[in-house]
């Protein structure tokens, strides 16, 4: 009778020597049988365009956690990357492109690469109707999916090249930096290094709760849109003007939006309505966009309000681009339909229904499988959803970065976030030697929007800085934005991005285009 693949068999080596198996070929990894796991298929991918030749495994974690793991078959650096996904999730991503929840920008890198679907199908990442009476299924997007996806990784790298990887990293952004931030907090042994970017961390109250006043702020008693996306671009310029620096003004960037002192009012009509001025209403749009959402006391209900600065990327999120609907409504519709309750409030919900002062309480119970960190209004502090020590004293290291310019995933809850886990450490110097954040001017979310001063996602390196941390003990005191003119363009402008809460300050002289010109100083 032939005896079935023990993944757990190893060979004893010498003291402090790895432990080893019979590396398998791709075509067996099949058989290898791991708990709760359905292997579907295994197979070699040839080299094509700058992607490696690879064997490319699919597979389930039971119920529904689909996966993707492609393995180099030559030169693998001996390392294992995993990335998160956006939104709702609900796609097996396996080629997008870029940074972002992407895992081929590590199987370039020669890693053993994985991503997984959160554990649902959807037809789109705003669609949110898998979660409408499934607590598992809300389970797995809100915690299970990365651990589980990083428990069969590492059996299957083992199986495959007949030894452990040897460093384990995490990136994403979004919904994906979430994913991040949850490892760090609540599983700290899956991962080495994190990347967490624009983190939506407090899924509840930024979904819910700040989604829904940005998209009922916007909406006339007739239900038609009040700012609308042909009155952007005025703003936009009025922004730049008024708010960027004398070294920053040749590229409409607003580097330091929180010392932006910008009203609305200033563009008020005068006379009749016009493509150059705003209504009162239009005005009164953006005072509720730029202070965020808030009770009928006043009380803040989340962590800042838009970003000033960020308004060339409010078509693709707030106002609609082209023939597009914005993308920030959609969300906040399935949201509160399908997720945001239990149980769900159902199809015929509207974000127009979500009491801002009765209904955040009702979100705690989803708040408590979602959320990595929850801003309580009622304390104004953050409450986190686990302690970083273990993670600290494992040696792991975190990454977070958030771009200024960020209207969907604002980076005030970010900063709130890394001021908490300071004081949970014992202050800022005590965090610095395990978790740094790096805001980065002009970012929209997760590098999507490269309009104006936008920065893509592959405009920062933060894996690289991430490596040098974990391998070999280099702390980031800066990581280097450049902005480029499209996807293989010129260098349009460059500069360093500090370690929060240090800022870029001109050296008063160089060229403000180049990074060199800025050195890190306090604020």
């Amino acid at each position: 009778m032939r005896t079935p693949f023990l993944a757990s068999v190893v060979v004893p080596l010498l003291l402090a020597a790895p432990a080893a198996v019979a590396a398998t070929p791709c075509a067996e990894l099949t058989r290898i049988r791991i708990e709760a796991t359905n292997l579907l298929s295994a197979a070699e991918v040839p080299a094509s365009g700058d992607l490696p030749a690879h064997c490319r495994v699919l597979g389930t974690v039971r119920p529904a956690i689909s996966f993707e793991l492609r393995l180099p078959l030559e030169d693998w650096n001996g390392k294992l990357y995993a990335t998160g996904c956006g939104g709702f999730c609900g796609t097996l991503d396996s080629d997008r492109p870029g940074f972002t929840n992407a895992m081929n920008y590590g199987l370039r890198r020669r890693y053993a690469a994985v991503t997984m679907d959160s554990g649902h199908w959807g037809t789109s990442s705003v669609d949110g109707r898998w979660a409408a009476s499934d607590l598992v299924a809300r389970m797995d997007w809100g915690q299970r999916a990365v651990t589980e996806t990083a428990r069969v990784a590492k059996v299957l790298v083992k199986g495959f090249y007949g030894r452990p990887e040897g460093k384990a990293y995490f990136a994403g952004c979004s919904t994906g930096g979430r994913m991040a931030a949850m490892e760090a907090l609540k599983y700290p042994g899956d991962f080495d290094g994190i990347v967490a970017g624009a983190p939506a961390l407090d899924y509840t109250g930024l979904v819910a709760t700040a989604f829904a006043w940005t998209a009922k702020a916007n909406l006339a008693p007739d239900g038609q849109p009040i700012l609308s996306s042909a009155k952007v671009k005025r703003v936009a310029e009025a922004v730049a003007a008024a708010c960027a620096r004398p070294e920053d003004k040749p590229f409409g960037l607003v580097a330091d939006p929180a010392r932006c002192g910008f009203k609305p009012a200033s563009l008020r009509c005068t006379g009749p309505d016009g493509p150059d001025c705003l209504t009162e209403a239009q005005a009164g749009v953006l005072d509720k966009w730029y202070a965020g959402p808030s009770d009928r006391t006043g009380r803040p209900l989340y962590p800042g309000g838009i970003p000033l600065g960020s308004e060339v990327h409010w078509p693709r999120w707030l106002t609609g681009l082209g023939n597009a609907p914005p993308v920030l409504p959609l969300f906040a519709r399935d949201f509160l339909r399908y997720m945001a309750f239990w149980p769900a409030a159902g199809p015929a919900y509207r974000v127009a229904d979500y009491d801002l002062d009765a209904d955040p309480p009702r979100l705690a119970p989803q708040a408590e499988t979602y959320n990595a960190a929850t801003y309580d209004p009622a304390a104004g502090t953050v409450r986190l959803a686990g302690d970083l020590g273990a993670f600290r004293r494992a040696g792991g290291k975190l990454v977070l970065y958030h771009g200024l310019a960020d209207p969907l995933v604002t980076p005030g809850m970010t900063v709130a976030f890394h001021d908490a886990l300071a004081r949970q450490a014992g202050g800022q110097a005590a965090l610095a030697g395990t978790a740094r954040l790096f805001l980065v001017p002009g970012m929209d979310h997760c590098g999507i929007g490269t309009d104006g001063p936008g920065i893509a996602d592959t405009g920062i390196d933060p894996l690289t800085a991430l490596e040098r941390w974990v391998e070999a003990g280099e702390a980031p005191e800066r990581l280097v934005a450049t902005k480029t003119g499209g996807p293989n363009g010129p260098v349009l402008w460059s500069r360093p991005v500090c370690a929060h809460p240090q800022v870029a300050r001109y050296d008063g002289s160089g060229d403000p285009a180049k990074a060199e010109s800025f050195a890190c100083a306090a604020p």
